[in-house]
């Protein structure tokens, strides 16, 4: 297959640090082309991803982030970039696949990155007509049930390529955004009711992360905690490999949490809220405990008992780049071999139940009723 990748245009592909999306972006290309397939990517004109880049795009733009005008304008010239040459488009941006009557001849997929709110929700409804759409966790899927899912797919990651730590550093971790909704604030507080030190890695760049840190967080930092800032791949992978634990007491029902697999794939298990899509990645009792917020102090000293070598496999076993590009693959062959003469996938796999959910047929696969976990 010939397949054109579109990412947003805020961060090039991949990211030098933060940047979730487009690490996955990275990781499917790289993974299609290793399968033997060829890809176009219509990127930020900076990326370093190893395929062809699509013609006419321009430089990242990093403070244009979340702008619509910004992103209508790239996802023009991706799929003015992306031609007729191609025999599938997987669209990542929120806004591009209502575009995807200009795709002449070419089935469009887009893939959920962001929750499911009302006003998202509205453009996934009017876009199904004519775009088979991913959803990266059941959860995420159950959350609006009338919005029609193609297929549930997970994150992967490159695991084999994540050194495994001892985890005899004698600290817990914190990754991930200085914002509330991660949880930063509570697993400050988990671990000084367990008397564990935390080392905290977060991104902190945009204006309301960096108000965030100064007026809540940083007044509440102690000899308990160390702050370290953003920190890049190797650095994070040592920090949770020699961590006992990663804290992960999210607030909010994360569509899917690539930092708790990374954490996972370095043999570190996850103390967590069983919020969003926790309870899809961590097997509770054995890679990690899940409980509500004013519970986990009394785990987190538990984690450092459990097996490592059992995080490290389920990392490998549910969460590889391998498998996620062979279920993305799987989808593609699908679609194109249902898509008509004038290139509008085939949606007649798409039934809606009576009951009100969205049961979806994933084209000749399994299927996938969304739940709630």
């Amino acid at each position: 297959m010939r397949i054109g990748l579109i990412a947003a245009p805020w961060i090039p592909i991949p990211p030098s640090g933060y940047g979730g999306i487009e690490r996955v972006v990275d990781l499917l290309a790289r993974g299609f082309t290793a399968a033997g397939h060829e890809v176009v990517l219509a990127a930020a004109s900076d990326s370093t991803c190893p395929v062809p880049l699509a013609p006419g795009m321009r430089p990242s733009e990093p403070t244009e982030m979340g702008l619509s005008l910004s992103e209508l304008s790239h996802v023009i010239r991706a799929y003015e970039g992306l031609g007729e040459d191609v025999d599938i488009i997987h669209d990542h941006t929120l806004a591009g696949p209502l575009l995807a009557r200009r795709a002449s001849g070419a089935p469009v997929v887009t893939t959920i990155h962001g929750p499911l709110i009302p006003s998202s929700a509205d453009l996934y409804r009017t876009m199904a007509a004519d775009t088979a759409i991913i959803a990266i966790s059941r959860d995420q899927a159950s959350l609006v049930p009338d919005v029609p899912i193609t297929r549930v797919i997970h994150h992967g990651m490159d695991v084999a390529a994540v050194p495994v730590g001892s985890g005899q550093g004698g600290y817990a971790c914190f990754v991930g955004r200085m914002c509330p909704d991660k949880g930063v604030v509570e697993a400050i507080q988990i671990a000084r009711r367990a008397g564990i030190p935390l080392r905290i890695a977060a991104k902190i760049r945009e204006r309301a992360e960096v108000e965030y840190f100064h007026s809540v967080v940083e007044p509440l930092l102690g000899p308990n905690e160390e702050f370290l800032g953003e920190i890049g791949d190797a650095e994070k992978y040592r920090l949770m490999g020699e961590a006992i634990a990663f804290l992960n007491p999210i607030q909010w029902h994360e569509p899917f949490g690539l930092v708790m697999i990374e954490s996972l794939s370095t043999g570190t298990p996850v103390v967590g809220t069983p919020i969003g899509s926790a309870p899809e990645i961590v097997d509770d009792g054995k890679t990690g405990y899940l409980a509500v917020t004013e519970e986990l102090h009394t785990m987190l000293p538990l984690a450092a008992s459990l097996d490592r070598s059992h995080c490290r496999e389920r990392a490998l076993k549910l969460f590889s780049t391998e498998r996620m590009v062979r279920n993305h693959l799987d989808l593609y062959a699908k679609l194109v071999e249902k898509s008509q003469a004038a290139g509008v996938p085939d949606r007649s796999f798409v039934q809606q139940n009576r009951g009100g959910g969205t049961v979806v047929q994933a084209l000749g696969g399994e299927s996938m009723a969304p739940r709630r976990q």
